[in-house]
């Protein structure tokens, strides 16, 4: 089974492209019916995680996702399911 990782560690200061990542990934995951997207924000302070769930609450974002799950074992990493 196909997944698709984004590991924002490289770029975790730059808010452009977190979200320019973050868009890429999820149209990449929609275009080709891959689920589920790991999304890499890493344990830090938890700002970047809580940057990415607040994008992916987005109504627009949110539409195209069927389930989102935080990682119990793993605090800095969070799952996108898609149902096609």
């Amino acid at each position: 089974m196909a997944k698709l990782v984004l590991d924002l560690h490289d770029i975790y200061n730059k808010g452009g492209q977190i979200e320019a990542e973050l868009h890429r990934v999820i149209n990449q995951a929609v275009e080709k019916k891959i689920s589920p997207v790991e999304i890499i924000p890493g344990k830090g302070s938890g700002q970047l995680k809580k940057h990415v769930l607040r994008f992916l609450a987005q109504p627009d974002i949110k539409k195209l996702y069927h389930r989102l799950e935080k990682d119990d074992k793993n605090f800095g990493r969070v799952f996108v399911h898609f149902k096609f």
